[in-house]
């Protein structure tokens, strides 16, 4: 199957919310952005760069903007994707059509475009790492599964204590043990736990 073929089907399936996502969607095509997929949604990029990706979840859809912080947001319907981890990424939540203000969505998306054009991005810069002690849990997972264990070695320091602090994190076992399988999915795909979130 395509990327093509595989952002239809992200827009075809069928979910409380698909109806959102295709106005969303035909809204974004009328700007000068281009569809592509990655991490298995739709992300939207003008020069190859992110700007916005479309994305639903359990109680609500909307739009992604890679680099939110950076809006106006005068109407103040952004908000911190991750808070106390995104620096960047801002989401624009909806639970219904009839919230969906075409005017209001096309203006945000254009002032994120024209940032991205011009270069206004500032680099990421990331903080001196200190020495990573990585958890007894996630040190035996990964000795079980030989393909994540050499994603997790090729990682930078950085993204390798994004990786021990989300598992740590978490206060109760069930919670730490979900999240230590997600990181081994994503590790096993090659991945960084917030590379969905950084360009």
């Amino acid at each position: 199957m395509s990327d093509a073929d595989k952002i239809e089907a992200y827009f075809q399936k069928k979910q409380p919310f698909r109806e959102g996502l295709l106005r969303l969607r035909e809204i974004v095509k009328t700007t000068k952005l281009s569809e592509t997929l990655k991490w298995g949604a739709p992300i939207y990029t003008v020069n190859n760069k992110n700007v916005i990706g479309i994305l639903a979840f359990k109680n609500h859809f909307g739009i992604w903007f890679y680099h939110g912080s950076l809006l106006k947001d005068a109407s103040q319907v952004l908000e911190n994707a991750q808070e106390g981890k995104t620096k960047f990424m801002r989401h624009w939540k909806f639970t219904s059509l009839e919230e969906i203000n075409e005017p209001l969505i096309l203006s945000y998306i254009n002032e994120a475009i024209l940032l991205q054009q011009n270069n206004l991005i500032p680099k990421t810069q990331h903080k001196k790492v200190e020495k990573i002690i990585v958890p007894d849990i996630l040190s035996n997972a990964l000795n079980n599964n030989l393909k994540a264990k050499k994603c997790f070695k090729e990682l930078t320091p950085y993204k390798r204590k994004e990786y021990c602090e989300y598992i740590t994190s978490a206060k109760q076992e069930k919670t730490k043990q979900s999240r230590l399988l997600k990181s081994l999915d994503l590790l096993a795909e090659g991945k960084g736990l917030n590379d969905a979130y950084r360009n």
